[in-house]
């Protein structure tokens, strides 16, 4: 297979994982409107347990560091190196 017909078949697969994803966040959505019209946090709807809370975490606010201790910042910050692909 020549790399335009595999870049081609990457990018038609990207589409349809995109329109696929954006299917199941609508499925996700109606279903979590439908749990909070009947307040539940968890449901069962056949063979499946449909569970919907609001969780608090906590993070760490790296932009706040670097903008009010710089020095701070730069003597604990880690550089990597990482690799980007894009079929474009």
């Amino acid at each position: 297979m020549s790399l335009v017909n595999t870049a081609r078949e990457y990018r038609e697969l990207q589409a349809q994982i995109k329109e696929l994803n954006a299917q199941a966040e609508a499925l996700k959505q109606e279903m979590i409107r439908e749990m909070d019209a009947q307040q539940l946090e968890e449901t069962h709807a056949g063979e499946y347990t449909i569970c919907y809370s609001l969780y608090e975490s906590s993070r760490f606010d790296v932009t706040r560091l670097k903008n009010e201790k710089p020095d701070l910042y730069s003597t604990y910050i880690k550089k990597t190196v990482s690799a980007r692909f894009q079929v474009a």
